[in-house]
């Protein structure tokens, strides 16, 4: 199992697909400013309190408030605003909670009208991104998470991932960071801290803490609202939390970005640095030489073929309150002298093709799938396994239960940012009427500009590249002597021409040696 990942960045986005053996199996997209991600950490200024909903409304420089609830406080939430105010006030001078006196918890059953007041200051960090309507979602119990482990200030409690199963291994690294842990902070041992040495440990565990001293210098100086410490960009968190040794390249399109990569590899895995490639072809952008702009428009779409099974399709629809997903056979099961082994085997590999939806999408809430009917119990409780199987490979929390007696599964998956979506249709090009361009008028409107372009005198037409959809860049190869070498036999130029599956059918584009737009017609 081989894994790439493959970055895109635009002016004002970055576009990072997690590929396995070459399929898509992560598509994650950050637009530039804007502001909010899981993991930023806030200074917040609560404004209302909801006694009834034991929660409070903070503000932190959203249009709508923050939400938090009294269960999302932590034990520590008093430590940590007594920490808040007399850092700001300059009364206490360092980042170490060594000197720190710690305040009593909290109850577990209490009410937030006895912790906060409107007006007070808190510390925050995003736990769930604003979702249409919804404000973000914050706790105060705040955690700095680095490849190996977590950090928790105002707690000196070492916990390990339940993942870790054996016993000497987890007493080893409880042992250890024990040792290193400064008093006053927690950590919490995350799955990959697995068979590492103290030394790897210690680094992690520094880069967190001079991550607390950014807090700290942040405090000292700035009002609520105002973000105290920005998560580090999706393409850095990504390799934090996924990488391992089963990727074996990182291509990324934009210098800056790769050398930001490369300095990330140095500090988690540094015999990696030389994984990042930074992709140069000025001609096919990057997610079209690695095909996924074409499986981004394949998986996006209602309905979503899978290509192992030769036939069978699933359909996905969105309501407001679910996700509905409906497994279908195509024709299958009409050729199968079996149906109820045809079922099962387009039902496994459904299964598969579900989980990869769920991650890629990133769909959250009730998920209803409408399996092939089957009739045997041993095969029905295989398929829930099998799904259980896929799904554990997901790192966001969920859960499923068994079939109902319909034959129905129900998923529930945590969503903490907006659902990834596309428009895979296109628009009708001309929407006055239900007809079309006539294809050769189109053609014929692309050597026309041609022939502008090459009048000009002002541009290096050397190298010069036609970008279109594929259907038209196969009509304009196609034949000998194709368009493209009449073309050249016309004009004694060589038009290179590049297929672009994220075109229009009538979109075309023209660039010169130096990927600058010469013409472009996006109709």
């Amino acid at each position: 199992m081989s894994k790439e990942l493959v970055i895109s960045a635009l002016a004002d986005q970055v576009r990072i697909a997690v590929l396995d053996e070459g399929r898509l199996m992560e598509f994650h997209q950050d637009t530039a400013n804007d502001g909010f991600a899981v993991g930023d950490i806030y200074l917040g200024k609560i404004k209302k309190l909801a006694p009834s909903l034991n929660a409070t409304f903070v503000d932190i420089g959203y249009s709508k408030d923050a939400f938090l609830h009294y269960h999302d406080l932590g034990p520590q939430v008093r430590s940590s605003n007594v920490y808040n105010k007399i850092v700001a006030n300059g009364t206490y001078k360092t980042e170490k909670l060594k000197n720190f006196r710690m305040e009593k918890p909290i109850d577990k059953d209490g009410q937030i009208t006895e912790i906060f007041a409107p007006g007070d200051s808190v510390l925050v960090q995003i736990t769930k991104e604003p979702i249409h309507t919804k404000g973000p979602r914050i706790t105060s119990e705040i955690s700095i998470a680095g490849r190996y482990l977590v950090l928790v200030p105002f707690s000196e409690r070492v916990s390990i991932s339940q993942k870790i199963k054996q016993k000497p291994e987890r007493d080893r690294l409880i042992k250890i960071l024990e040792g290193l842990t400064p008093e006053g902070f927690g950590v919490i041992i995350r799955t990959v801290a697995e068979d590492k040495n103290a030394e790897e440990l210690q680094a992690d565990l520094t880069y967190l803490l001079n991550k607390w001293t950014q807090v700290f210098k942040n405090l000292q100086k700035k009002k609520a609202p105002s973000k105290i410490l920005s998560e580090m960009d999706r393409a850095s968190s990504i390799l934090r939390d996924n990488f391992n040794d089963d990727f074996v390249k990182i291509s990324v399109d934009d210098a800056e970005l790769a050398d930001e990569m490369r300095e990330y590899l140095e500090v988690i895995a540094p015999d990696k640095v030389n994984l990042v490639k930074e992709y140069e072809d000025p001609f096919v952008p990057i997610f079209e030489k690695f095909n996924v702009e074409r499986q981004i428009k394949q998986a996006f779409g209602k309905t979503v073929t899978i290509p192992q099974s030769k036939g069978a399709y699933l359909v996905i629809e969105h309501t407001e309150a679910l996700h509905v997903i409906d497994v279908n056979s195509g024709n299958i099961s009409r050729n199968s002298k079996n149906q109820e082994d045809s079922a099962f085997a387009v039902n496994k590999i459904a299964a598969s093709e579900i989980a990869r939806q769920l991650r890629l999408r990133d769909m959250g809430g009730i998920v209803v799938v409408d399996f092939i009917d089957m009739t045997d119990a041993e095969h029905k409780k295989e398929l829930f396994e099998h799904l259980r199987a896929e799904m554990s490979k997901d790192k966001a929390k969920h859960k499923i239960l068994p079939p109902s007696k319909f034959g129905l599964i129900q998923i529930t998956r945590q969503r903490v940012r907006p659902e990834v979506n596309f428009i895979t249709t296109e628009e009708n090009p001309n929407q006055e009427s239900n007809e079309i361009e006539a294809p050769i008028v189109t053609i014929d409107k692309i050597e026309q500009v041609l022939l502008n372009i090459l009048d000009r005198k002002d541009k290096d037409l050397r190298k010069m590249s036609l970008h279109v959809h594929p259907f038209v860049a196969a009509y304009l190869q196609h034949g000998l002597p194709s368009i493209q070498m009449k073309w050249f036999f016309k004009h004694k130029k060589w038009i290179k021409i590049v297929p672009r599956d994220a075109y229009k059918y009538l979109q075309f584009n023209f660039l010169d040696k130096d990927h600058n737009t010469l013409y472009n017609e996006s109709n």
